[in-house]
């Protein structure tokens, strides 16, 4: 298993969210360098909202040896496109 993870957090039934995930399936099929990880976020109750401070999404996190190294969190109302998550990939 690597020891750098990319997660996506991410709400099934949210418009943004639908759009965002094949961007983010088609990068990890392309990566090499990481694992990548989607988790729902559909429960409200999930402690995941407070752990990671995720405010809205979807937000990327990315993980090196278990710990948030970086992150990429959309904008409310306006979601991630893939012009934003490409670039932020090539900075990792």
């Amino acid at each position: 298993m690597h020891s750098k993870v990319i997660a996506l957090f991410y709400e099934s039934y949210y418009p943004f969210c639908r759009r965002f995930l094949p961007v983010f399936y088609n990068y990890a099929q392309q990566v090499n360098s990481a694992t990548f990880m989607s988790i729902s976020m559909d429960d409200y109750d999930n402690p995941l909202w407070e752990e990671y401070n995720i405010l809205a999404v979807p937000s990327v996190i990315f993980f090196e040896n278990g710990k948030v190294s970086k992150r990429l969190d959309c904008a409310l109302g306006v979601g991630l496109s893939e012009e934003q998550f490409c670039s932020w990939l090539v900075k990792l």
